[in-house]
């Protein structure tokens, strides 16, 4: 079942009064990043296939249904929130093939699911909340897939008001088959689809938890977003809740430390930017005549050994500084809190007995180093 509120936009100074809060223990919200504050990968723009878009932990699925400019955006509700993930069409495919879909997702770890009490007789039921606004009408499908046991569920959602933000509120029933294990693999992922091919629509949506089926995942779906240039969508305020809840008992979104949400988002994906042209990333020792290595410490211990990326020019700095030429990370020196940078320079001059060195940009802000570890 999906409830929808149509809200007029709140001041940031509107404040809940005790008669009408809802309690709710203090604990961290099972969704991350979900009021779309955090943004390391910056604005997206070309994209035609999968990739994860401006706002962390959120994911752009596509196939042959355009191209997007995924974006942080200042647009939003009101009530506290001062961003969304703006997903806009710059290049449409009016040609729906039955092989093609449009749709974002969120994946989840196991251990943050537990409250689910998933494949029990004690399962609970679970309540999808987001605010959403489009330039146009038409249905999307919110689904839940239990990646661990290939299960879902789907319900329809309305956006009833063009551009008009509105809030949504998706009731799932709870699932007595599939446990899920309480560990850092990818678990369930929340997914909502703005448009779909016949391979994804011919069947039946499954209202209840079912195997899955792909023909019955985004039946329903009519929005057709890929459709015009003309075309965007925003999205935030994504909470998920233990419980069902209608529009009048659900809690209030959580808003996380700035601080707080930041480092959850680094469990999967850290990215130091230069924030001067001679910005240190990093200090280390001497290995050849043309190799440094550098330690590159994570701010949190990551979800898995991380894929290491780095851009931009860099110099090592040696008592006189030298030009990196190459940087690469030894993935045999590398771990859930720290990494091996390898670091070649330019004429030589270093030593094994030399002493310590510090990896520094060179005279640019574009250079960086990002370590991921996304499910």
């Amino acid at each position: 079942m999906a409830i929808t509120l149509h809200g007029t936009r709140a001041s940031n100074t509107d404040v809940l009064t005790p008669d009408s809060d809802i309690y709710r223990p203090k604990v961290q919200p099972i969704i991350i990043n979900g009021d779309m504050a955090v943004a390391q990968r910056g604005t997206q723009t070309g994209k035609t296939d999968g990739c994860y878009t401006a706002t962390d932990r959120f994911y752009f699925n596509s196939i042959n249904m355009g191209t997007w400019t995924l974006s942080q955006s200042t647009e939003n509700p009101g009530f506290g929130f001062a961003h969304s993930l703006k997903w806009d069409c710059t290049s449409a495919d009016g040609g729906v093939g039955a092989s093609d879909n449009n749709y974002l997702s969120v994946q989840t770890e196991g251990r943050n699911l537990q409250g689910l009490q998933k494949g029990t007789s004690n399962a609970k039921t679970s309540t999808v909340a987001f605010w959403i606004k489009c330039n146009k009408t038409g249905n999307i499908v919110c689904e839940l897939w239990d990646r661990t046991n290939d299960r879902h569920v789907g319900q329809v959602v309305s956006i009833s008001s063009a551009d008009t933000w509105e809030k949504k509120i998706v009731n799932f029933p709870a699932d007595t088959s599939g446990a899920i294990a309480s560990d850092n693999a990818r678990s369930i992922m929340i997914s909502w689809s703005f448009g779909a091919g016949s391979n994804f629509t011919s069947g039946t949506l499954p209202t209840s938890w079912a195997s899955r089926v792909d023909a019955n995942r985004f039946v329903g779906t009519t929005l057709g977003l890929p459709e015009s240039t003309d075309n965007e969508l925003y999205i935030t305020g994504v909470q998920w809740e233990v419980g069902t809840f209608t529009a009048d008992t659900i809690p209030p979104f959580q808003f996380e430390d700035a601080g707080a949400s930041l480092m959850r988002c680094y469990r999967y994906f850290y990215k130091d930017v230069a924030n001067t042209t001679f910005s240190v990333f990093g200090a280390g020792f001497q290995g050849g005549s043309t190799i440094g290595h550098t330690v590159i410490n994570f701010p949190t211990t990551m979800r898995a050994l991380p894929t290491m990326t780095s851009g931009g020019d860099f110099q090592l700095i040696i008592g006189s500084s030298k030009s990196v030429t190459s940087l690469g990370f030894d993935g045999n020196s590398r771990s859930l809190n720290n990494c091996r940078a390898d670091c070649t320079v330019s004429g030589g001059g270093l030593t094994p007995t030399g002493g310590g060195t510090i990896l520094r940009s060179h005279n640019n802000t574009a250079s960086f180093i990002s370590a991921e570890a996304e499910i």
